[in-house]
């Protein structure tokens, strides 16, 4: 019998969160790679991007990565904090927004 790894991205109530940025609201301050670099990463044009988990820049439109439950706390105050209004922290399950400008 194979046992598969558990993964290390959740949100508060255990469930599995990603991560967006819509660069057409992005203001390129760049708040949210301060908070979270192992996250965010503004790229050459200005622009903030999420990253992968291999750390490569995901620069498709929509582009998501999972949270890391350590990174909770920072991506959400980064999403909080970002004066674009454009990221966007939901849940993998049914894509509700938990953190951002569309959450509840």
């Amino acid at each position: 019998m194979t046992v598969q790894p558990v993964q290390q991205e959740a949100g508060a109530g255990g469930e599995a969160l990603e991560v967006w940025i819509d660069q057409d609201l992005c203001t390129g301050d760049g708040i949210c790679a301060q908070y979270a670099p192992e996250v965010f990463e503004l790229d050459i044009d200005g622009l903030a991007y999420v990253k992968g988990p291999d750390d490569e820049l995901l620069q498709a439109p929509g582009a998501t990565t999972p949270v890391p439950l350590t990174l909770l706390r920072d991506v959400a105050d980064s999403a909080k904090e970002c004066p674009g209004d454009c990221i966007h922290v939901r849940r993998v399950s049914d894509s509700v927004e938990v953190y951002g400008p569309d959450a509840e």
